[in-house]
Formats: structure tokens, sequence, C-alpha cells
């Protein structure tokens, strides 16, 4: 019986380690993944936003929305 259970502490060992090398492994992936996707969204984001400030892009044009017709009746 005893050479039972020193074989499954060995099998239990080398998964435990296994299960920490993935863990490692997993854990550094999303991070990078995380970082790289913060990047490319702010990337995203400043090229969305650059020239509204300025008034130069979207080249929004007020009038063109404006209410103007709503004094009118048709009696």
């Amino acid at each position: 019986m005893e050479r039972y259970s020193t074989m499954i502490k060995e099998v239990k060992d080398a998964a435990q380690v296994q299960a920490e090398q993935a863990f490692d492994d997993f854990m550094y992936w999303m991070k990078k993944g995380t970082i790289w996707s913060c990047i490319a969204l702010g990337l995203v984001v400043f090229g969305c936003n650059s020239g509204v400030e300025d008034d130069v892009y979207p080249a929004y044009n007020g009038e063109q929305y404006a209410p103007t017709n709503m004094g009118i009746n048709n009696d």
C-alpha cells in the first residue's frame, strides 16, 4: 500500500507544478492582452476625438437641425 501512496504523491506533486505553471502563463498572457487592448482602445479614442475641439471635424451644422417650423399652424 505504501508504494501506491508514494505514486499518488508523485502524481499530485507533478499535477500541482503543472497547474501552477499553467496559471502563471495564463496570468502573463492576460496581463499582456489587457495592456495591448487598453493601448488600442486609447488610440481609437484619440483618433476619433482628434479635430473635434478645433471645430474642424465633423463639421456640425446646427442650423440644419434647428426647429424653425415649430410655430406654424395648419388651420
